[in-house]
C-alpha cells in the first residue's frame, strides 16, 4: 500500500516515514511539504492513502483535503500534532472528505517511535473501509415488513452521512427553522473517539444544542441527537432509541441502513435525508423508508464531496427529492409541515 505524506516539518516527516516503514505492507509514495504540493503530487501519482497535516503554509490541510477529494479522490487520514488541540480543524477536514484522524507519531530521545502502531492501524482501517465501499454491489431493497409503530411524541427527521458529512450536516441543521417542531437523529460515520468532540463542533457550527443519543430516550421537539457509540443506533419497537450490536459484520458501526431500517419498522412516517459519503450505506434503508411512507431526500452530485451514498439512493429510486445541500433544510421543514 502506497502512502503519501504531507507535512511541513522535517522532523514530523521523518517520524511519519519511519512509522510507515514499520509495516512491510506499506511504502512511501511521496512526501509533500505543503497542501498545494500535496494536491499536485496526488494528481500526478495517486497513492492508496494520504497522511494529511492540518497547519501548513501555502495551503492548509483542510483546503488540501477538499481539493484532493475533488481532483484525485483517495482515502485521507488526518495526522496532526494533537487531535484534541486542533479539534475544530479536524472536523473541518472530516467535512472536506478526510476519513479519520490520529496524532502524529513522535521520535523519542533514544530514537524509539511513539504512536506509530496506532497510526499504522488507522491507515489499514481507512484503506479497508475504502475498498469495501468500492466493491459493495447494489442490491434491490426488499419490501418492508409489516410496521409495528409506537405513537410518536413528535415527527422524526433522520439524517445519515459519511465522507464530507460533518460540514453537510452542520449546513442542514443551521438552515432548519427555530425552534424545531420535530426531533432529529443523526448517524455520521466517525470514530467513537471523536464523536463527543464532533457533537460540540456541530453545536457550535449550527448554533443549536446537539448531544449524543442515549439508550431508552424518546425524541422530543427541538432534540438533535447523534449516534455516539461503535454500535448501531436504532429505534426500538416501543419507539425509544437503543444501541444494537448486530449485525456485527457491518462495514460501518453505526450504520445508516440500520437506523433507517428500524425507523421503517417502528416509527410513524417522517423525513429522512441521505448526505454525501462513499459507498452505499443508507441507500437501501432510504428505499425502505420511502416504501413505508416517509418523505426521502438525497443530496445531489454537484454539492456532495462524494456522491456514493446519495447517488446509490438516487439510482435506486429511494429519494423522493434529490437536492443541493442549500435546499435540503427548507425541503425538510416543508415536508414535516405537510405530514402533520
Amino acid at each position: 500500500m502506497r502512502v503519501g505524506i504531507v507535512n511541513d516539518l522535517a522532523v514530523a516527516c521523518e517520524a511519519l516515514r519511519r512509522a510507515v516503514a514499520t509495516d512491510p505492507a506499506l511504502s512511501v509514495a511521496w512526501i509533500a511539504r505543503d497542501g498545494a504540493e500535496a494536491v499536485a503530487c496526488a494528481q500526478r501519482d495517486r497513492p492508496d492513502v494520504v497522511l494529511m497535516d492540518l497547519v501548513m503554509p501555502v495551503m492548509d490541510g483542510v483546503a488540501a483535503t477538499r481539493e484532493i477529494m475533488r481532483v484525485a479522490p483517495c482515502p485521507i487520514l488526518v495526522v496532526t500534532a494533537t487531535v484534541s488541540g486542533n479539534a475544530a480543524l479536524v472536523y473541518e477536514a472530516l467535512g472536506a472528505g478526510a476519513l479519520d484522524a490520529v496524532n502524529t507519531p513522535t521520535i523519542a530521545p533514544k530514537g524509539a517511535l511513539d504512536g506509530a502502531a496506532e497510526m499504522v492501524r488507522r491507515i489499514h482501517l481507512v484503506a479497508r473501509a475504502q475498498s469495501l465501499r468500492q466493491v459493495a454491489a447494489p442490491v434491490a431493497a426488499p419490501a418492508p415488513p409489516a410496521p409495528r409503530r409506537a405513537p410518536a411524541a413528535c415527527p422524526i427527521v433522520a439524517i445519515g452521512a459519511s465522507t464530507g458529512g460533518p460540514r453537510a450536516i452542520a449546513d442542514v441543521l443551521a438552515s432548519l427553522p427555530r425552534p424545531l417542531h420535530f426531533g432529529v437523529v443523526v448517524v455520521q460515520h466517525v470514530s467513537s473517539a471523536f464523536v463527543g468532540g464532533f457533537a460540540e463542533w456541530l453545536a457550535s457550527e449550527s448554533r443549536r444544542a446537539v448531544r449524543l443519543a442515549r439508550t431508552g430516550e424518546r425524541l422530543a421537539a427541538n432534540d438533535i441527537v447523534i449516534a455516539g457509540e461503535d454500535r448501531h443506533l436504532v429505534v426500538a419497537p416501543d419507539g425509544a432509541l437503543a444501541y444494537a450490536d448486530e449485525p456485527r459484520d457491518s462495514v460501518h458501526r453505526p450504520a445508516v441502513d440500520e437506523l433507517f431500517g428500524s425507523l421503517a419498522r417502528n416509527a410513524a412516517p417522517g423525513v429522512a435525508v441521505l448526505l454525501t459519503g462513499m459507498g452505499r450505506d443508507g441507500a437501501d434503508g432510504l428505499a425502505r423508508l420511502r416504501a413505508a411512507g416517509w418523505h426521502t431526500i438525497a443530496q445531489d452530485e454537484a454539492t456532495s464531496v462524494v456522491w456514493g451514498m446519495p447517488g446509490a439512493a438516487h439510482r435506486l429510486g429511494a429519494a423522493v427529492e434529490t437536492l443541493p445541500i442549500g435546499a435540503i433544510g427548507a425541503a425538510v421543514a416543508a415536508a414535516v409541515v405537510r405530514s402533520r
